[in-house]
């Protein structure tokens, strides 16, 4: 495994912990080599490395810290220079089928790609690529045929940490396996369709990134859309690594273009205040949008999505309402039930919640089943755990497919064409007012499930 980017945020927060915990597994089997431009030694890569998962992890073995560091050796140079590639191509030898890990800006992409492929390198890699993945549809097709001149579409992985989350995976296996709710899960019973994710912090300290990227292209037209595509997708008739996603593909073609008429922006007060942010910045910090599945199982039932920063909680959900029963004369009170609904939490804690409707004394109330995956099922894997060992053994179906990615941008391309303008929401509040007039006629936004509820 070779990871370009080794000393950066992304290792430091996320990758040198998900390969301890996969050495803690006894997981990992091959020698890797990290690649960077700091002129530091391996014991100092590793150095930071353990100061890394101690800040995640919480602490370390020393014995598994040990044997993840003998793994590790280190070249540091210019990514753009042809001598670190004559270098790197001493290092990784006859290695039957490397792993190039880019977790680099998308800009260099490109560039790296092409100098494994002049260096001899290319031929029988796998090659990992972060998001994001272009910022628009033509940027991502161009960037897809540049990729392409070097490598084949299979040996290309786009990470989209979302598809390596416990939750979002067991919504392939929630309704498929479960004649409870497969049978309920199409337009016959399911009225709408809510997707929040919310965060209850704002940009800190990535003010230059974020401010050339807003919420749409941030969260939106990557992980929420692949979210929706598993819980509207057909099921797959194999195990096959092209299935799932061909499955996920058709969703997505069954998506028109969002009307920018169902799309609200918004931006907290305080956010032009940030490092990095322009001061008449009109970039998004929050998005609703509403859109449709045009297909036999989901014609006519709305998709409302929302994101944003700066909201009262941190919390990530799919929920689903179904229709409404008929009125019920027999109650001490005649009344028509509540929806039920179906909640799965992705984070935190993830879980599943059945809201159905009670008599409590001489009124119904709603209640709530509860299953919360890491008591059923104990310790969950971590995204990047997950995405890293499957990314070493080429298995690809939790990886984002070159036609899913271009369909994506597709759908969202109208609201990057003509954005209509930011309403200003208070940090602290469920973002703008403009956002309910989206819901209206259906059940509206709803307080999230969270933790204590």
């Amino acid at each position: 495994m070779v990871i370009f980017g080794i000393t950066g945020d992304l290792a430091r927060k996320m990758t040198f912990r998900a390969l301890y915990r996969l050495e803690r597994r006894k997981l990992l089997t091959c020698p890797i080599l990290g690649v960077a431009a700091d002129d530091i030694s391996v014991a100092e890569l590793m150095s930071r490395a353990r100061e890394a998962i101690t800040a995640t992890e919480g602490s370390v073995e020393d014995d598994v810290f040990d044997r993840l560091a003998q793994r590790f050796s280190y070249l540091h140079g210019d990514v753009t220079d042809a001598g670190l590639y004559r270098q790197l191509a001493e290092k990784v030898g006859d290695a039957e089928q490397p792993l190039y890990y880019l977790e680099m800006p998308p800009a260099l992409f490109g560039p790296i790609v092409e100098q494994l492929g002049k260096a001899g390198l290319a031929g029988n890699a796998r090659v990992a690529v972060e998001k994001p993945f272009g910022d628009d549809l033509e940027s991502a097709r161009r960037l897809n045929d540049r990729l392409h001149r070097v490598l084949d579409e299979e040996q290309i992985l786009r990470v989209d940490h979302f598809l390596g989350k416990e939750p979002v995976i067991e919504l392939e296996y929630l309704r498929f396996a479960n004649t409870a709710l497969s049978e309920v899960w199409d337009r016959r019973s399911v009225s709408a369709i809510q997707i929040t994710m919310a965060e209850d912090f704002g940009v800190e300290d990535r003010g230059s990134f974020y401010d050339a990227v807003g919420a749409l292209r941030d969260v939106v037209q990557n992980h929420l859309l692949q979210v929706l595509a598993l819980v509207a997708m057909e099921p797959p008739t194999s195990a096959g690594g092209n299935e799932l996603r061909d499955k996920k593909v058709e969703v997505f073609r069954a998506i028109p273009p969002i009307d920018v008429a169902h799309y609200v922006r918004g931006q907290y007060d305080g956010y032009a205040d940030v490092p990095g942010v322009a001061a008449d910045s009109e970039t998004e910090t929050y998005t609703a949008l509403r859109l449709q599945i045009d297909n036999w199982r989901w014609y006519g039932v709305p998709v409302f999505v929302r994101a944003g920063k700066g909201l009262p909680h941190k919390v990530t959900e799919v929920r689903l309402f179904l229709r409404r029963t008929p009125p019920l004369p027999f109650l001490p009170k005649p009344a028509q039930a509540a929806p039920n609904q179906i909640v799965l939490r992705i984070d935190p804690d993830p879980g599943l919640r059945l809201q159905i409707s009670a008599l409590g004394k001489d009124a119904l109330h709603p209640v709530h089943l509860d299953t919360l995956f890491a008591e059923q099922l104990g310790e969950l894997l971590l995204p990047y755990e997950r995405l890293l060992h499957d990314a070493l053994h080429g298995d690809r179906r939790l990886f984002a497919r070159e036609d899913a990615v271009e369909e994506t941008w597709r759908i969202v391309q109208p609201l990057l064409d003509d954005p209509p303008a930011v309403h200003r929401y208070e940090r602290g509040s469920w973002g703008p007012d403009e956002a309910n007039k989206l819901v209206r006629g259906y059940p509206g936004w709803q307080q999230p499930w969270l933790a204590d509820s």
